[in-house]
C-alpha cells in the first residue's frame, strides 16, 4: 500500500506546528505505523530538538543535501534520514541538514529553488516521493510559515493531504484559508496527477481553562471560518464545530517550555490532557480522514480503532472471573491451552489490571457465578470501549455461565451476547472447544457459521428495546432495514457485521436515559425476529 504525504503548515510561526507534528509522528510510530518526518522549515528548522531524546546522534545530512545530490548529477535521492528509538518502532527523521557547523546556513541561502525547477528537480523530487511512500506509511513534512517557493513545495508538490495549524486569530486563521486555495490552483497547474487537496484545520493553543467565554466565541468563530474545509471529508451527520472541538489542542503551560514530547510522559491521558487531543488528531490521521461518524459518537473506540490497526497481543484470551469460580476458570484455562491458545487468567477486582494502558489480550472471557461482579463489568467496559478493529478482525467477549445463573439478571449489554454455559459436574471442555472455535474462526463442534451469523442477528435485534439517544433511531432503523436485505439476498456475511453494527448503535456511553424506539420501528424488528426465529428453527430441526 502506497504511504500517504501530509504537510504541517502554519501561516505565521509560534502556533505549535513542529510540536504537534512530532507527537503525532510518535503516537502514529508507536501504533504500529511506519513513520517518516521531514524538516522542510529550512530557515528555522527545529524537529531535531523534540527528537533529541531519541536520536542516536546527530544528522549528517538532509533535505539540503537533496538538492546538492541533485546538482551533482545523482539519478536518485541518497539515503539522509536517521532512525528514531520509538519503542522499536518505525519512525525516521529527513532534517533540514547537518547543523554542527556554519557551513549550513551557507549552504541553504545558496539554493536558488526556481532554478532547481528550471533544472528538472520537480522529476528528482517526485523519484523521492515515490521512494518515501514505498517505505514508509506516512511521511509528514514540516513546512516553512507564509508564502514561498518552499512553502510551494511543501504545500502544493509534495502532499497528498495538508493539515494546517492555527491559533484563535485573524491573521493565523483567515490567511491560512487563502494559502489553502493558492496551494490548489498551484496544484491544477502541476504536470502529476494530484487531486485537490483534503485539509486537516487543527485549531492550536486555546486557551478554555481561564477565559471560557473569550474560548467559546474564538471556537466559533474559527468552525465557522474554517467549515468549507471539512466538505470534502466530514460524515454528514457531523457539525463542523463538533469536529473541530476534537481538532482543538489545548494550551498547557507547562508543555510551552522548550521542546517536548507529552505523548511520551503521558501515556494514558485523561480529557483535560493535551496528549488526549493529540491522540486524537493522530486517529484522524491514521484513519485516512474517514469515519468521522464514529469520532463524533465514541471519541474511546475511533482512537482504539487507529490505534489497533497494527496491534499485537501477548495472549489470546483474557479469563476473568470471580473467586468464588476461581477453580472452575483455572480448569478452562488448562484446556484452553492444551488447545493451543494463549491464555491467561485475569482476576475481577486487581485493580491493576484496570489500570493497564495496554491490553494483554485480543479477547476476554468473563466467567459468570451468580451475578457480574461491579469489578468485571468495569473490566468488560473497558474491554468494550477499545475492542472495534477496523480491520474486520473482531476482537470478541465472551460469557460463559456457570451452572444455576440467570441470564436474564445479566447487565443489558452482556445479555446480548453469545453465552456458553458450563455442563454440570464435568470439566469445561466443551466450552473450550466452543471459544477456541470462536477465535481460531473455525466452527465450533461442528456448527454451521450461517446458523451463527442467524443467532448474531437474533440476538442483536432483542436489544433495540430501547437506544441511547434519539439521534440514533434513524441509523438504528436503517441498519434494521439492510439486515431485512441482506437476508432476503441470502448475504449472510453481510448480516453478521450489520449485526455488530447494531449491537454497536445500542450501547450507550453515558447515563443519560435511553429511548424506546416507535411502534413502525418495534414492528419492523419484531417482523425481521421472527423470519430470523424461523429460519433458526427450521435449521435446527
Amino acid at each position: 500500500m502506497t504511504g500517504t504525504v501530509i504537510t504541517f503548515y502554519s501561516y505565521k510561526g509560534g502556533v505549535g506546528r513542529s510540536f504537534t507534528l512530532a507527537n503525532i509522528a510518535v503516537l502514529l510510530a508507536r501504533w504500529g505505523y511506519r513513520v517518516l518526518a521531514i524538516d522542510w522549515d529550512l530557515e528555522a528548522p527545529g524537529l531535531h530538538h523534540y527528537f533529541g531524546p531519541v536520536l542516536s546522534g546527530a544528522p549528517e545530512g538532509g533535505v539540503i543535501d537533496l538538492a546538492y545530490d541533485f546538482l551533482a548529477g545523482a539519478k536518485s535521492p541518497r539515503p539522509h534520514a536517521v532512525r528514531l528509538d520509538v519503542e522499536g518502532n518505525t519512525l525516521a527523521l529527513l532534517a533540514a541538514g547537518r547543523r554542527d557547523d556554519d557551513s549550513y546556513t551557507r549552504r541553504m541561502q545558496a539554493i536558488d529553488w526556481e532554478d532547481l525547477y528550471l533544472r528538472g528537480f520537480a522529476t528528482f523530487l517526485e523519484q523521492c516521493r515515490e521512494e518515501w511512500t514505498a517505505e514508509y506509511d506516512f511521511v509528514l513534512i514540516d513546512s516553512r510559515t507564509g508564502i514561498s517557493d518552499i512553502a510551494g513545495i511543501c504545500t502544493a508538490h509534495l502532499p497528498d493531504r495538508l493539515a494546517v495549524v492555527f491559533t484563535a486569530n485573524d491573521q493565523n486563521l483567515v490567511d491560512a484559508m487563502g494559502v489553502v486555495r493558492l496551494a490548489d490552483t498551484a496544484r491544477d497547474r502541476l504536470p502529476y496527477d494530484r487531486p485537490r487537496h483534503m485539509v486537516l484545520p487543527i485549531l492550536s493553543r486555546l486557551d478554555n481553562r481561564v477565559e471560557y467565554e473569550r474560548a467559546e466565541t474564538w471556537q466559533r468563530r474559527c468552525a465557522e471560518v474554517v467549515a468549507p474545509l471539512f466538505r470534502a471529508w466530514l460524515a454528514k451527520s457531523v457539525p463542523e464545530d463538533l469536529m473541530l472541538r476534537h481538532l482543538t489542542l489545548p494550551y498547557v503551560s507547562y508543555w510551552s517550555f522548550g521542546e517536548q514530547l507529552p505523548v511520551q510522559e503521558e501515556r494514558t491521558p485523561s480529557a483535560d490532557q493535551i496528549s488526549f487531543a493529540l491522540e486524537t488528531v493522530a486517529a484522524v490521521i491514521a484513519q485516512e480522514f474517514d469515519r468521522t461518524d464514529l469520532l463524533a459518537d465514541n471519541r474511546d473506540a475511533y482512537v482504539a480503532a487507529a490505534r489497533a490497526r497494527h496491534r499485537t497481543f501477548d495472549l489470546d484470551l483474557l479469563v476473568s472471573s470471580p473467586r468464588s469460580a476461581l477453580a472452575t476458570a483455572t480448569a478452562l484455562i488448562d484446556e484452553l491451552r492444551a488447545l493451543g491458545l494463549r491464555v491467561d487468567r485475569s482476576l475481577s477486582g486487581d485493580a491493576e489490571i484496570l489500570d493497564q494502558s495496554r491490553e494483554p489480550a485480543k479477547h476476554l472471557c468473563l466467567v459468570v457465578d451468580g451475578d457480574v461482579s461491579r469489578w468485571q463489568i468495569t473490566e468488560a467496559e473497558r474491554f468494550l470501549r477499545h475492542a472495534l478493529d477496523p480491520d474486520g478482525d473482531q476482537r470478541q467477549l465472551f460469557c460463559v455461565l456457570t451452572r444455576g445463573t440467570d441470564r436474564e439478571r445479566l447487565p443489558g449489554f452482556l445479555r446480548n451476547l453469545r453465552h456458553l454455559e458450563f455442563a454440570p459436574d464435568t470439566r469445561p471442555v466443551r466450552v473450550a472447544q466452543e471459544l477456541h472455535g470462536y477465535i481460531s474462526g473455525a466452527a465450533p463442534g461442528g456448527a454451521d457459521p450461517d446458523h451463527d451469523a442467524l443467532r448474531d442477528a437474533a440476538a442483536a435485534l432483542r436489544g433495540v428495546s430501547e437506544v441511547p439517544y434519539a439521534a440514533r433511531l434513524a441509523l438504528v432503523a436503517q441498519t434494521v432495514r439492510t439486515m431485512g436485505q441482506a437476508l432476503d439476498d441470502g448475504d449472510l456475511a453481510l448480516l453478521r457485521d450489520l449485526s455488530v453494527d447494531l449491537d454497536l448503535l445500542g450501547r450507550s456511553h453515558g447515563n443519560g436515559e435511553r429511548l424506546a424506539p416507535p411502534d413502525d420501528l418495534r414492528t419492523e424488528v419484531g417482523a425481521l425476529l421472527d423470519r430470523i426465529d424461523r429460519r433458526i428453527h427450521s435449521a435446527t430441526n
